[in-house]
């Protein structure tokens, strides 16, 4: 390398881009919306904390997801407030690499935490008699703790590529947060490598598990199909219904953003596609969970009385 170059030390976040007077009202919408996910999240967690009903491996695996939902708007959108209502809208190149990190591995848990769910749910309905050996609170965990450092572990790997480049070029990034494909814009070298590397990753967590989980629905659907008991019937379309809608908006945006042809969308749009799955589908999650989940909503009214009891 030159040295003449001049390296990077921060970057400004151009963000949305939009006039002063709807950022501030971007700023209280996003700001209603990140509080919601918070508060939706935490109270799903609070719910299965307290109530012993809810002590099953299925509502382990929700409560995870409630914490990874929570842990992931919360790598992005503080910052992203911030810019809102700031004149500066810069971050050091460090805590720009960093949140890249944490966003990463904290998408990569979501889609293998919504893998593990679907294979518990095939467990349970296409094998219940054995349910309580296969998935043992050991299993849970061993299950749980996978997703973890798996996906930190390959978000890792991204990092590592990425300071190996050098960056001496633009100092902007056309986004609300360190998107990783933005971070490449800013190397003054040849990236191919490491979008080869982000192309293979995402198809390795985006397609190879939503094949996973599409099969498991299979198995799923004629195993319900095959329930005599019209209440069974309710029970398990209720809770398979919900996860499916969180695998949709899920892997749908997440794909549509890493797996289609750059030039199929503007960065505009990609923007809004960030926003959803950082931002919205965090916030939806609890919502579908508690709406279509009859024992979550027993769990709230129980919850409810003994507040209005005391």
């Amino acid at each position: 390398m030159g040295s003449n170059q001049t390296w990077i030390t921060e970057v400004i976040l151009l963000g949305f881009q939009v006039d002063p007077k709807l950022e501030v009202f971007l700023f209280a919408f996003f700001l209603l919306f990140y509080s919601l996910t918070v508060m939706g999240n935490g109270l799903i967690l609070g719910l299965i904390w307290l109530d012993p009903r809810l002590h099953t491996p299925m509502y382990f695996f929700l409560s995870n997801l409630a914490i990874v939902d929570m842990s992931y708007a919360s790598s992005i959108v503080p910052k992203m407030l911030a810019n809102l209502i700031m004149e500066t809208k810069t971050i050091s190149f460090a805590p720009c690499l960093f949140q890249t990190f944490l966003y990463l591995a904290l998408a990569v848990t979501e889609c293998m935490s919504l893998v593990v769910m679907s294979y518990d749910r095939y467990v349970a309905i296409c094998h219940p008699l054995h349910y309580t050996v296969i998935m043992s609170w050991r299993i849970c965990t061993i299950l749980a703790a996978t997703c973890w450092i798996f996906s930190f572990l390959l978000a890792l790997v991204h990092i590592t590529l990425i300071l190996r480049l050098p960056f001496c070029g633009s100092q902007k990034i056309n986004h609300f947060f360190c998107q990783i494909m933005s971070v490449f814009r800013l190397a003054c070298a040849d990236t191919r490598l490491n979008q080869i590397v982000l192309f293979a990753g995402s198809v390795f967590v985006l397609v190879g598990p939503l094949c996973l989980v599409l099969v498991s629905y299979m198995h799923i659907l004629l195993a319900i199909l095959r329930i005599q008991s019209g209440e069974g019937h309710r029970k398990d379309f209720s809770t398979c219904s919900s996860h499916l809608c969180v695998v949709g908006l899920f892997f749908g945006s997440a794909i549509v953003m890493y797996l289609a042809p750059k030039s199929s969308h503007s960065q505009e749009q990609r923007k809004i596609l960030s926003l959803f799955y950082s931002l919205f589908n965090p916030m939806l999650n609890p919502l579908i969970y508690s709406l279509r989940n009859s024992e979550v909503k027993g769990a709230l009214r129980r919850f409810l009385g003994k507040k209005s009891s005391v």
